[in-house]
């Protein structure tokens, strides 16, 4: 389950040697809670609905989170490119295919490298 928190948080995991000081050394300075390995509350983000569905469509996801980055609507991007709004709206969605030459003229346009799209 997904909640939304007013603070954005920080998660870490720890091992080894000296992990109670450690978390001891950032209680001082900032709230600390820890859950142990064997809360069986915890999964694997990699087991989550979120996780899953953020995957299928990585490319679409990395696109439109760069182009809103960019303050870039669907329209203006598109305009940018010569291409029709659907069709950048169809990239984000994974509904089509996004070719080399494509993914290319997109990286230069939002300043990113292309090989995030690959």
């Amino acid at each position: 389950m997904l909640a939304p928190v007013k603070k954005p948080r920080i998660e870490i995991s720890l091992q080894g040697e000296h992990v109670n000081e450690l978390i001891d050394w950032i209680s001082k300075k900032y709230e600390v809670n820890i859950l142990s390995s064997e809360d069986s509350d915890s999964i694997a983000i990699e087991e989550t609905d979120f996780w899953k569905e953020m995957q299928s469509n990585r490319i679409g996801n990395l696109l439109s989170a760069a182009r809103l980055k960019a303050s870039l609507s669907q329209s203006q991007l598109a305009d940018k490119l010569g291409v029709r709004q659907n069709m950048i709206s169809d990239y984000e969605r994974g509904k089509r295919r996004l070719s080399p030459a494509m993914a290319k003229r997109i990286a230069e346009i939002l300043h990113f490298n292309v090989e995030r799209l690959s």
